[in-house]
Order: structure tokens, then sequence, then C-alpha cells
């Protein structure tokens, strides 16, 4: 049965982002972020494309996501981003994942197991130079290479850090916080009797930061089509021409007529000032359509806005549709892409929902039935 509302993810939009990623780094390779589903996106499925497409390796959160990746056939580097609980090492040597790491004691714990297993662990060091939640300091890094060094089973990869103010072109954090990394990584490369990889720049970064890229980025939100910094950031100059590869649309329910005075919605927060045509729509927050958008969001109908009237409610929303003629039901409405001339960007939405638009993609993706175009 086909569903009533659906997200709608391109793969031509994905395949243009990555080779304006990759035309952007300059020879850097490319590590795809397919974290969090891809933003939301579906990681299979995209972690597939950026693989055939020559990306150098996925980044995922947790051991769970890079198991899931191996068990789904893909061969690439796969690195893990926001650390590991004791319980995942053997899973991480055990399907060749690459752990990024912070301390010693979590550099023992794999190469025991390692060694357990009869295998060699790659890791990637982590240096801290301002985003404060993992990653040894600038100072105790050369400690932390030598441990790696010192271990059985333990191979260095690389290094990285992450940048806190990418997004923020005015501030001029990024600049030293990458001057730092580099110092860092040179004292790593003349530590480590083989070569290194070394990657600081996502998306921010890579489009915003000078001399950020060095061996490898990790781009994410642009893979799919958003500007690091919102609708700031498409306005910077030089910014590169992405696509936003989802969109989402719920067909009409029911559109009917009520008369002025009458209230809608929970609470009664909208009470018509005027006879009015409404069109309900087959979704509300547990689809992701935040109660936050009562009274606020509006919706693309024929190709024209319609802005919701009274509460969101859990799987119903009402719109107003008195000025857009021959509304019928099974009209499609869209909440988040283009229709006709006019387009509800994820920065807009987002905006509507009091959030940025990692969020809302990350949220709409995964609680809405997912369809691939080409």
């Amino acid at each position: 049965m086909e569903a009533s509302k659906r997200v709608i993810v391109s793969r031509a939009a994905l395949v243009h982002n990555f080779a304006l990623c990759r035309r952007q780094a300059n020879g850097a390779g490319i590590i795809a972020l397919v974290k969090a589903d891809a933003y939301g996106h579906g990681m299979l499925e995209c972690a597939r494309l950026f693989a055939n497409l020559g990306a150098a390796g996925l980044a995922v959160a947790d051991a769970v996501e890079g198991v899931a990746l191996r068990e789904a056939g893909l061969a690439v580097p796969i690195y893990v981003l926001a650390g590991l609980a004791p319980q995942t090492v053997p899973g991480i040597v055990a399907h060749n994942l690459t752990p990024l790491v912070s301390d010693g004691a979590m550099l023992e714990r794999l190469a025991h197991e390692a060694q357990r297993q009869k295998r060699v662990c790659t890791v990637h060091l982590k240096v801290d130079v301002g985003m404060g939640r993992q990653g040894a300091l600038p100072e105790d890094f050369p400690e932390l290479t030598r441990k790696a060094l010192s271990l059985p089973a333990i191979q260095i990869g690389g290094m990285m850090a992450h940048l806190p103010k990418a997004d923020d072109r005015n501030s001029d954090h990024s600049e030293r916080a990458r001057d730092a990394f580099a110092r860092v990584s040179a004292v790593a490369r003349a530590l480590v009797p083989y070569p290194l990889f070394c990657h600081l720049a996502s998306s921010g970064a890579l489009f915003y930061v000078a001399d950020s890229r060095f061996d490898q980025v990790r781009p994410g939100i642009a893979l799919y089509g958003c500007y690091p910094g919102g609708a700031a950031g498409k306005k910077s100059a030089g910014a590169p021409d992405l696509r936003p590869a989802m969109s989402w649309t719920a067909d009409i329910l029911l559109v009917r007529q009520v008369p002025a005075g009458h209230s809608i919605g929970y609470d009664c927060t909208w009470i018509t000032k005027r006879p009015t045509k409404m069109a309900v729509l087959p979704l509300g927050y547990a689809d992701g359509y935040l109660r936050r958008l009562s009274n606020r969001g509006q919706v693309l109908i024929a190709g024209r806005r319609a802005p919701v009237l009274g509460r969101v409610s859990m799987n119903l929303t009402v719109v107003d549709v008195t000025d857009i003629p021959g509304v019928d039901a099974g009209d499609e409405a869209v909440l988040l892409g283009r229709q006709g001339a006019d387009e509800i960007t994820a920065d807009e939405l987002a905006g509507w929902m009091e959030t940025i638009n990692y969020e809302a993609l990350c949220l709409i993706g995964r609680l809405n039935r997912r369809v691939y175009q080409d």
C-alpha cells in the first residue's frame, strides 16, 4: 500500500553534492559522514552510494552503526567518531572499524582485544583544539602518540580534530585552532615512522576555513545539500551550489469549509476570522512535524503557501487553503522541498521549529518512510 506521507531522497542530489565536496577538497580524500542514519537520509543507501563514488572512508557515530555497514558488505575504512564504550571493543576489532581514541586506557583495551583476536586494530588519535568534548590536549598529544606506538597490535592510521566554530566566518577561532592542529600534526608525523592521514575539516571548514584540508576531509551536512551555518552559510562568498537531497510530502486527507468564529485544534488556539477552507494533512508531531509549528508553519499546495491553523496534533495537521483554488483530497502538500516556483528549505522549516537544519533532517528522515529517486 502506498503511504500517504513520504520523505523523498534524491540520489542525483547526493551525487552532485559529493562531486562539489570533492572539488572543494582539492585532492584530499573524502570521509563521508553517514552517522545518525546519514542525517536522516538512510545510512546504508547513502553509504553504498558514497563508497561507489570513491569515498576514502565512511564515518559513523558508534560501533553499532559501523557493524551494520560491515554486515551490509561495505569494505571501505569506517571511522567511529563518537568514542567507544568498553563493551564495544570486541566488535570494533572484529569488524575492522577505526575508532577515534583520546586516551591511553582505551588504547590498552583495544590492544589487549586485538591480541586476543590475533588482529591489528587501526586507530586515529584525536587532539582537542577547542571543541572540549574529547581528545588529548595538544601538550599531551605526543605522550598519547608514544603510548600508541608502544602497544602491540595497534596501528596509528592518522589523527584528527574537530572545529567548534567552523560555520562562523566572523570568528578567527578556527584559524587559530587550525594552526594548533598543524603544529600537533607535525609533531605526530615526526614521531610515527610511517605515513599518517590527518583530517580536520568538516563541511564548515571545507567551505570557509582556508588551509584546513590536510590529507582528508569529513563533509556531513553538505553532502545532503544543506549549508553549515544555515542560510547565512549559503550567502557566504564562494559557497558552492548545493542541492537539497530531501523533500517531504503528504497527500491531503480532507478539505472542508468552516464558518468565521470556528475553533480549530486542541486548546482552540486558532479561531477563524473569516469563512475558511481548510485542508487536513495525515501527519503531526509523531512524524516529526513538531508541535512548535502550531500557528507558525507553512506548507506548499499547488505551489502556494498554506499556513498551519491551530495546534499540530500527534497525527493530523490543519492548513488554510482558502486562497488556493481547486484544492481537493489527494492533492500533494509539500512540507519540505520545492513545488512550482516556491520552496520550503530545511533552514526555513528548522527556523519555525527553533532548531537547526541538522536536527530537522535527522528527525524527519528517521520518522517517515523514505523513497529514493534517481
